[in-house]
């Protein structure tokens, strides 16, 4: 990690996504007098699973892969973290360990905000407790949509699903190819399964011209295909 440009709290857009957008001015200014802002590059670890974590993090720009390791030995990509998430809230809130690890898939901006802090605000601002609740509680209706589509979806609807995923979060450049690159082992571990498989089927999907690549860009074609392979 390096030093990132420092913004205050209180004139960042990004918090009106996450749960800091509940923090009265003052508490915000507290935040920001306490925060330290870092670049983390492309592949490096913002946190490792098993790691006590001493704050937390928000993303100001960039993306990140949450995943946790499985008995086998292979990571299994549970979330991609993009601008305005809080990484480490709910192991930072149960203080227990990290139980995910966190790293970038392309560069990032992140601030990182002591625990103190977080711990303080939830104590003393019941608006700020709230919000953190109801975002754990969509992490948790997340994780239970991960759960049924891993036991009822196919390998192929997994894939079809992940790309208009990308497509629709992250958006397309000009070209048309998805603004979010991914390697396809990640795409495998994103989907669960193994990375040959995964590169099969998106040679598959090619042929049937649903997609196009070039490298490790892939660009959706046929995006109503893809939807009806989901819903099928």
């Amino acid at each position: 990690m390096k030093d990132g440009i420092e913004t205050r709290c209180e004139q960042c857009i990004v918090r009106q996504f996450n749960s800091l957008r509940a923090m009265s001015k003052e508490e915000l200014k507290k935040v920001s007098d306490s925060k330290t802002s870092k670049i983390v590059k492309k592949g490096e670890s913002i946190f490792e699973e098993g790691e006590k974590l001493n704050g937390v993090f928000c993303v100001r720009s960039g993306v990140s892969k949450l995943s946790k390791l499985s008995a086998n030995g292979k990571d299994q990509i549970v979330k991609l973290a993009t601008k305005g998430q809080v990484l480490g809230q709910r192991s930072v809130i149960s203080e227990e360990v990290s139980n995910l690890s966190a790293k970038a898939v392309e560069d990032m901006e992140v601030c990182f905000i002591p625990k103190e802090e977080i711990v303080h605000t939830l104590n003393t601002n019941p608006n700020f407790a709230v919000e953190v609740l109801r975002h754990m509680a969509h992490d948790l209706k997340e994780a239970d949509d991960v759960i049924v589509n891993m036991s009822q979806k196919t390998v192929k609807q997994r894939v079809a699903e992940a790309f208009l995923y990308m497509k629709k979060n992250f958006g397309v450049d000009d070209k048309g190819f998805l603004l979010l690159t991914l390697s396809r082992e990640d795409i495998a571990s994103v989907v669960g399964t193994a990375t040959e498989s995964c590169i099969r089927i998106i040679s598959e999907f090619k042929k049937e011209k649903y997609i196009k690549t070039s490298g490790k860009q892939i660009g959706i074609i046929n995006e109503k295909a893809l939807q009806d392979m989901i819903e099928f």
